[in-house]
């Protein structure tokens, strides 16, 4: 899983408010004694499904700055949306559109937009050759 930058959290009364710097419009809040951290993932999970699903490229997470009276928390994005995430940025790094992956790879563009949208599922093999295409190595790991 990819660890999300960080997570601007505050107290606004009874309320602690989270908001991501990175994703413009991606917040969310919780009463007392409910858990920031769960509710911000459903949200962050939420916002990089809607922005991929209409084929926008969020943008990767930064590192930031403390702000008095404000904490940051790092929030993991599901392994599938991840995967997701990573491989359209590793497309743009290429400086490739969809139509050029695909054809590298003998397969639609059509088919690199499934790849890189909401409901994608790739095989290891299909990962293995989109990364081949774009010149890099598939790493997986399990910890």
């Amino acid at each position: 899983m990819r660890s999300w930058g960080a997570l601007l959290v505050a107290k606004e009364g009874k309320y602690t408010l989270a908001e991501f710097p990175d994703c413009p419009g991606c917040q969310t809040f919780v009463g007392e004694g409910e858990s920031i951290e769960a509710m911000a993932e459903d949200a962050l999970a939420g916002w990089l499904a809607s922005n991929l699903s209409r084929a926008l490229s969020p943008s990767r997470p930064r590192p930031h700055r403390t702000v008095k009276g404000s904490d940051f928390i790092h929030v993991e994005v599901p392994p599938v949306l991840a995967v997701r995430l990573e491989l359209r940025w590793a497309r743009e790094d290429a400086n490739l559109t969809q139509a050029d992956l695909a054809q590298s790879i003998g397969i639609s563009q059509q088919q690199v937009a499934k790849l890189e949208g909401p409901d994608a599922n790739p095989t290891l093999d299909t990962l293995q050759r989109v990364a081949e295409g774009l010149g890099r190595r598939l790493h997986v790991s399990l910890s």
